[in-house]
């Protein structure tokens, strides 16, 4: 990683580019460790879920800082800014994070096409700013059991390398005007071809050396379509994926209306990780 950086830093002084502050800072020894880091992904369409979230597994004022303080635990919401920085999108977070101080701003430009770009400077800013064991990602319509998570993670604490999620090998879309088309498509081989093996987009946590290397690498890691970017060194057989699998069940207290939404009100039971819909929470 030392090499990566140093080469890093030279192609950028080669290429005229400022040099990235997390190559020209050292690792403070003094850093406080934590256990992980919870980003959630959000957008400026999206405050009723940023509410829904603060209003059940988020904690709020000072519990948040006392799970920060005892558990080591951070939980930010990750936004970028608009194409027109400064506007009156990007007031209205600003105002937002006044109130509340839990969103982390990235130096990135919100939209849906550039989600891939989004996690990879959401995992290189993490790192520098906090660390921990883990980095987690969550999407901003997912409720959390944060106790269950980190029972979950603490027993992966001594392992290298760690990939954790619900892995997934979806199909390849070529066609033009679907949902989740692969502009690259043709990359992956024959028509029908599946992604390589990840882990999906709801919730998933890496360990600090895969941040590291995706801080290091960033410029370097090919970025795919629908959130996916290449983790080439799991291609290169480096990286310890663990397969955690479950079954769907009704939640109950995702019931809306007293009829169970079925295409919606599932629970995906990760291994004890309760994930679930917060667009399902009224009030």
């Amino acid at each position: 990683m030392e090499l990566a950086a140093a080469r890093a830093a030279q192609e950028s002084i080669l290429s005229g580019s400022p040099v990235s502050d997390d190559l020209k800072k050292p690792q403070s020894s003094g850093k406080r460790r934590y256990l992980m880091v919870i980003g959630i992904n959000t957008a400026f369409s999206s405050r009723k879920r940023r509410d829904s979230v603060r209003a059940t597994w988020m904690p709020q004022g000072e519990k948040r800082k006392k799970l920060e303080e005892e558990k080591g635990i951070i939980i930010r919401f990750v936004i970028g800014h608009s194409a027109t920085s400064g506007g009156i999108l990007d007031r209205a977070v600003e105002a937002e994070d006044r109130k509340h101080g839990d969103i982390m701003k990235l130096d990135h430009v919100e939209g849906y096409l550039e989600l891939s770009a989004k996690t990879k400077i959401y995992f290189a800013t993490a790192v520098s700013l906090w660390d921990a064991d883990f980095y987690v990602k969550v999407d901003d319509d997912v409720h959390v059991n944060i106790a269950t998570l980190g029972e979950t993670l603490v027993r992966h604490r001594s392992k290298p390398r760690v990939y954790i999620g619900c892995m997934k090998s979806g199909p390849v879309l070529s066609q033009k005007g679907v949902r989740y088309h692969e502009p690259e498509y043709w990359k992956f081989g024959e028509a029908g071809n599946r992604y390589f093996r990840h882990a999906t987009g709801q919730l998933y946590a890496i360990s600090k050396d895969l941040a590291t290397y995706i801080s290091i690498n960033q410029h370097v890691l090919h970025k795919y379509a629908n959130e996916m970017f290449r983790w080439d060194l799991g291609l290169l057989g480096l990286m310890r994926s663990i397969l955690m699998t479950g079954d769907y069940v009704v939640a109950p207290h995702l019931i809306a209306n007293g009829k169970p939404r079925q295409e919606t009100s599932a629970l995906l039971h990760l291994t004890g990780v309760a994930v679930g819909s917060a667009g399902l929470q009224r009030g």
